[in-house]
């Protein structure tokens, strides 16, 4: 009767894995990641295939490596996605871990590719990015910390946070990759908050990140370049910015058709950081308004689904991980309109790229594990009991 009452989901036990995970996980953000997906296959094939001609490589080489990706990305996302709060602490903590030695062995190995920020990992075959995987990994322990700090003679878990968020800007910082700290800063903060620190705390933290940066701008060249890009009243049209706002512009409300854009001969980087150039320019306003649609679905439901959540941790790691997903996703866009300074960031299960659409794919299954519906896991259970 009380399941009935406060609608808690029913999980019988002994049930096999598959139907019990079905009848908890949320279908609606689950059906928003695989058309995210689709569609990133989609603006592939019209971005992807004039930089395969330039290379001398087959036409659809990306797209198909990206296939690649994108299943090996929504087959770990299902199976992290069936895991429990506490396995996913633990599987958070590992990835941790490994992608912090690997951040820490890049000044020594690391690559810059010529794009001026030692970022990745070259293996040959391919490369990788630990920061990528650095982020959810983070998320779970800096949750884990907190939610921690909250049980009776538990330890203070949120100084541990600062101190880890302290260390990992830093390091990110020096590569140099302010996009990633920025994002680590604000997820730590949003689960700073929501674990209950003092509003003065919160804005003491904005006000040092607010020197790091002032501090940035005066001794990094790569740092002052960006932002006097962005702050520039003219814009070159030569560059990345140039030819995707003018791509934007050119897309109008349906687009100028299917192939028929141009932006993708001139942007390097027309397959990753700046693919929503592509989409608004070939499909328009209304799919470059479907993209966004469906990352605030993906956002919103999470959190509507967290906000009566009992277990601290999944609240706290929940949290910061839907938002840091989808201000991803609003950073990478904001930087093709010129709304933020260039931050080499791509967008989430869209842009091309191994380590983003694998890491995606870690960060959702996640948030999808933590935001499945679990017996006597939501606030009102607890109330219904001591009104009884």
């Amino acid at each position: 009767m009380t399941e009935m009452v406060f609608g808690a989901t029913p999980v019988r036990v002994g049930d096999p894995i598959l139907p019990r995970w079905w009848r908890t996980v949320d279908k609606w953000s689950l059906g928003c990641v695989v058309a995210l997906f689709a569609l990133g296959l989609l603006l592939g094939l019209a971005a992807s295939v004039p930089l395969a001609e330039r290379n001398n490589l087959p036409s659809f080489y990306y797209v198909t490596r990206q296939a690649v990706f994108g299943g090996v990305a929504l087959a770990v996302m299902l199976v992290i996605s069936m895991l429990s709060p506490q396995m996913v602490r633990r599987l958070g903590v590992l990835l941790f871990a490994g992608a912090f030695l690997a951040v820490l062995a890049l000044p020594v190995i690391g690559t810059d590719f010529g794009k001026g920020a030692t970022r990745w990992l070259s293996l040959g075959f391919a490369s990788v990015q630990p920061s990528e995987f650095l982020k959810p990994g983070f998320i779970a322990l800096c949750a884990w910390f907190m939610a921690s700090s909250q049980a009776v003679g538990g330890p203070p878990g949120r100084l541990y946070s600062f101190f880890v968020a302290a260390v990992v800007i830093g390091l990110l910082a020096m590569q140099p990759d302010f996009g990633q700290a920025s994002l680590v800063l604000f997820a730590w903060l949003v689960m700073f908050f929501v674990a209950g620190a003092p509003v003065v705390l919160i804005s003491g933290t904005i006000g040092l990140a607010g020197l790091g940066g002032m501090f940035a701008y005066a001794n990094s060249e790569h740092f002052a370049r960006r932002i006097n890009g962005f702050l520039s009243a003219e814009v070159d049209p030569r560059t990345q910015i140039g030819y995707a706002t003018n791509a934007i512009q050119e897309g109008g409300f349906f687009g100028v058709g299917v192939g028929e854009g141009t932006v993708k001969w001139s942007l390097p980087d027309a397959h990753t950081d700046f693919i929503i150039a592509v989409a608004a320019e070939e499909f328009g306003f209304v799919m470059v308004m479907a993209i966004i649609a469906l990352y605030g679905a993906i956002v919103v439901r999470s959190l509507l689904r967290l906000v009566g959540e009992r277990d601290p941790f999944a609240r706290i790691a929940g949290v910061g991980l839907a938002c840091a997903f989808g201000v991803q996703a609003l950073i990478n866009m904001g930087v093709a309109v010129r709304l933020l300074p260039a931050k080499g960031m791509t967008l989430p299960f869209v842009s091309y790229g191994g380590s983003s659409v694998i890491a995606s794919g870690i960060t959702l299954g996640v948030l999808l594990a933590l935001t499945r519906s679990r017996p006597q896991s939501v606030l009102s259970d607890v109330l219904g009991r001591a009104g009884r």
